[in-house]
């Protein structure tokens, strides 16, 4: 029977598997093997048959690695999934450490002539120096596999995802496939190149204006690209995948061709300039390049900012789905208001109700992320699931936190509201104004050109750093335009990147505060990075944000008292521009409610 990897994966998982993988091992002479969670694609979300770490360990999260070694294991993991490692992995099989710090650990753990392998096709270049030169710091050594000893003892490992790969119009992406074909070439071109190899999934389906479905929640085609400088490409994907309108689709100057055909196709650059990006693709290409002969350009993916800088059309796709999507936020949060404040349901039918008022819309392509549902103490969670034993139902005077999204072919949403279970106490409303106020003061900032997220991130925990508390994550991350609901270059964070927030990016908003065992409260919604100009008096030009999400806020849990005149008057405009646009949809349509109506004009009303 196939394993689905989902959150109840059981901590039997390396009992049963880790001996298989170290027979492998040995046959190779490898003492240790690296297991990051990547796949050849680098993706955050993997298809069944990429998770690796997931097979050996039981953990599932999104962001984690792990080393083997003959007679011990452990697991590093992101600091989000903490809880959930703890449930899926067995202590008596592999030690926890945070992922933060793998580096350290092998530089202190790995003994002096240990030999330890690693899948080139499962880690970039980038990634890889860090990792050898802590493993060399310990005295072992780094060999690559001849056959990953993962692969080889998985004998049940599904197969590949075929989902179709079909276009994806004009009308949603704003730019034909080869208007943005020309442009990329070009910028290959400036950069020194010959030709770009594109390995990252999400590039494939914005340049070529194509989506697929081999990554759950996200609309991705797994495959690989080489495009010239004159514009011209060819496309690597598995037959099955391929529909008959794609060919026509593409174009002449685009090429199809079977993942097999890969290998030869980088060979055959040898004497060209080559631009891949180290960061994001894996070692195994810079190895074929190099054996090839080729001269190797590393630099960002060329496709990466431009993906990011979102055109008018997705702009305005993207205010499209927010409106649909706040038009069934507001059905499920007078829902949450009202029939759940009596019955109290559990975190799995909270989940339940807000996706069936997402696919009530009649346009929901699929969920951006699996949605979050944390009732009290699980909501100090920040990616909490409801699954298993956790499952908890609403409590009385406690806090509801939600997050979650839709994938819609003119935007994707991501969005998170607080709600009390009861009245709220003063103690709840005073956090929630606190991080309510971090929230507005994103919002509203202005910022110079060439500003990044990492300079940005404190605005967001001014108000929280001011009385003596913090959150430990990012303010926001990028999102794509019918693509992953996590999206770089840009960011907002502490330990982000100083790449400058430029006009169209997208970006979540959503500073919070955890008190474990007790509960969470986030507040986020979707901005777009608005086209620089000169304030009224001002001299110089500046970007802003264009507030995208549409969904009331919880009236319960503000504390009017602690907000400035200034913080009130956006809250008020913002409530005003929910029921604007919100309302319409309410009153008329498939998303006709008229008791959702009637409760959002009150919770919209002026302070």
């Amino acid at each position: 029977m196939r394993q689905t990897f989902d959150e109840t994966t059981d901590p039997s998982f390396g009992a049963k598997h880790l001996p298989l993988v170290r027979a492998e091992m040995a046959k190779q002479g490898l003492d240790g093997l690296l297991v990051p969670h990547e796949d050849e694609h680098q993706n955050e979300y993997l298809p069944d048959a990429n998770e690796r770490l997931a097979w050996v360990t039981g953990f599932t999260g999104s962001a984690g690695a792990g080393v083997v070694f003959a007679d011990s294991a452990t697991v590093f993991v992101d600091g989000r999934y903490t809880v959930q490692a703890k449930a899926q992995t067995d202590a008596a099989l592999f030690a926890r450490v945070p992922l933060n710090e793998q580096n350290a650990w092998l530089s202190k753990n790995v003994k002096a002539g240990q030999v330890i392998g690693y899948d080139a096709r499962l880690h970039s270049p980038d990634a890889l120096d860090a990792l050898r030169a802590s493993v060399e710091k310990a005295g072992g050594k780094l060999k690559p596999v001849d056959g990953n000893p993962i692969d080889l003892a998985w004998s049940d490992r599904p197969n590949q995802p075929q989902a179709p790969v079909v276009p994806h119009p004009d009308k949603y992406a704003g730019e034909s496939a080869a208007s943005k074909r020309e442009r990329i070439g070009k910028a290959i071109a400036a950069k020194g190149g010959d030709v770009a190899v594109l390995t990252a999934p999400s590039s494939l389906a914005w340049l070529f204006n194509i989506r697929g479905g081999d990554v759950i929640r996200t609309p991705l085609p797994l495959g690989q690209a080489i495009v010239r400088a004159d514009g011209s490409a060819t496309i690597f994907l598995d037959p099955a995948k391929i529909t008959d309108e794609l060919p026509a689709w593409l174009g002449n100057e685009v090429t199809l061709e079977a993942p097999a055909a890969l290998e030869g196709a980088l060979a055959s650059l040898s004497g060209q300039k080559v631009v891949i990006d180290p960061a994001i693709s894996s070692a195994w290409y810079f190895e074929q390049l190099e054996q090839a002969g080729a001269s190797v350009v590393r630099a960002m993916d060329p496709c990466a900012i431009p993906r990011a800088c979102k055109n008018e059309i997705e702009i305005e796709g993207s205010r499209r789905a927010h409106i649909r999507d706040g038009a069934a936020l507001t059905r499920f949060l007078h829902w949450v208001d009202t029939v759940a404040q009596e019955n109290l349901p559990n975190e799995r039918a909270i989940v339940e109700a807000l996706e069936g008022f997402r696919e009530a819309t009649g346009e929901l392509k699929d969920l951006s992320f699996d949605t979050i549902a944390g009732v009290a103490a699980n909501g100090a969670l920040p990616h909490y699931k409801p699954v298993g034993a956790k499952i908890r139902p609403m409590e009385k005077g406690s806090l509801l936190l939600v997050d979650g999204g839709g994938q819609y072919l003119d935007g994707t949403t991501d969005v998170t509201r607080t709600m009390a279970i009861g009245e709220g106490t003063d103690e709840q409303r005073r956090m929630f104004t606190l991080v309510l106020k971090g929230h507005i003061a994103m919002a509203v900032i202005r910022f110079p050109q060439g500003t990044s997220g990492m300079q940005l991130d404190a605005v967001a925990r001014q108000p929280l750093w001011n009385a003596g508390f913090d959150y430990d994550h990012g303010t926001g991350h990028g999102v794509g335009s019918y693509l992953g609901v996590h999206e770089g270059p840009q960011r907002i964070a502490q330990w982000g990147t100083s790449q400058p927030l430029l006009t169209g990016m997208i970006l979540s908003n959503e500073p919070g505060y955890y008190r474990e065992g007790d509960w969470g409260i986030r507040i986020e919604t979707l901005q777009v990075v608005t086209a620089p100009s000169v304030p009224e008096g001002g001299e110089r030009a500046f970007h802003g944000f264009e507030q995208l999400t549409l969904a009331p806020l919880d009236r319960k849990l503000i504390d009017l008292d602690m907000l400035t005149p200034q913080e009130r008057a956006y809250v008020d405009a913002y409530h005003a521009e929910v029921w604007a646009k919100v309302s319409p949809l309410l009153a008329d349509g498939v998303q006709k409610d008229e008791a959702a109506l009637a409760w959002l004009k009150a919770q919209t009303a002026p302070l």
